[in-house]
């Protein structure tokens, strides 16, 4: 039996259907009220989950060459399914979804702000709507052609209430998205990585931050993106058609798999998060207590000799 302070919380393995927002948002409705009925509070969606990972896509690029046309058509694709955050119709989807299933969402989108992408973490309250979001801070290698660059100023790390599904004892919590150590209980990590290493990093930052760690991995085939658009490859024995493998899972603060990894499927891992083990994880190891070391960590600007 659970105890008075613990969240039952799941991530969302799934992916963007063919860049469309309207089929996009009822998967999200779908998915979200499955894990409802796991009684789940909270629900974490993959990276770019509303906008679509573009992957193997070039958008017609080269060192040194301008895009082609070809690739600027495709981009203006990639920006049409973006959203605006907030001030959307689909962030007002997302509010109403929340509200309808009490159930607090962090959800991967692709952001679009004036003419820039940005890859964003938005994070949806079933009682105050939408109440933050996080920026990618450095898109990676091929990415950063078409999105942004996340600033301080989006890298909340916000307390939300969880009520839970039957009567008990309200849980309130730290909740942020891909960054440790200031505070957070909570750490959600949506992403569309799926390499072993990943589930490395996930286990350290779980370990070092002692933090609960909820990693939602998007799973995609190429009948998932839209006609045109770049495949993997068809004749691969071990993984045909396959564009994201998945690998989404939970984990807790001294480093146990709670559930998953989940493989070579959509679908929802749901665990309970003891907020407890944090103070039991903290009594041998607090970055931001303990173990914090200002007086030999220090930034100094020195000024260089003539």
């Amino acid at each position: 039996m659970p105890g008075k302070n613990v969240i039952r919380a799941s991530v969302v393995q799934t992916c963007t259907a063919q860049y469309s927002l309207p089929d996009t948002l009822d998967k999200l409705d779908r998915f979200t009220r499955q894990a409802a009925q796991e009684g789940s509070r909270l629900a974490v969606f993959p990276e770019a989950f509303v906008g679509g990972y573009p992957r193997y896509s070039t958008f017609g690029c080269r060192v040194g060459s301008w895009p082609t046309p070809e690739g600027r058509d495709e981009f203006v694709r990639y920006h049409s399914s973006a959203i605006e955050v907030p001030g959307s119709e689909a962030v007002t989807r997302m509010e109403a979804i929340s509200r309808e299933t009490g159930v607090f969402l962090v959800v991967g989108v692709v952001e679009r702000h004036l003419g820039t992408l940005y890859c964003t973490a938005v994070f949806v309250d079933p009682v105050e709507g939408y109440v933050a979001k996080h920026r990618k801070l450095v898109p990676t290698v091929m990415e950063r052609i078409v999105w942004g660059q996340g600033d301080a100023a989006h890298m909340p790390v916000h307390e939300a209430t969880f009520i839970p599904k039957s009567e008990g004892q309200a849980v309130k919590a730290k909740i942020s998205a891909t960054m440790c150590w200031y505070g957070t209980q909570i750490y959600c990590a949506p992403t569309i990585d799926d390499g072993d290493g990943w589930l490395h990093s996930m286990h350290h930052i779980a370990l070092e931050g002692r933090c609960f760690v909820l990693s939602a991995i998007q799973y995609a085939e190429n009948k998932d993106y839209p006609e045109g658009h770049a495949v993997a490859n068809e004749n691969d024995p071990i993984e045909p058609n396959v564009m994201i493998a998945g690998g989404s899972v939970i984990i807790s603060p001294l480093g146990k798999t709670l559930a998953g990894p989940l493989k070579k499927q959509e679908g929802i891992l749901t665990a309970d998060l003891d907020l407890d083990e944090i103070a039991r994880g903290k009594f041998d190891l607090d970055v931001v207590g303990h173990y914090s070391r200002p007086d030999v960590f220090d930034f100094k600007l020195l000024k260089r000799d003539e």
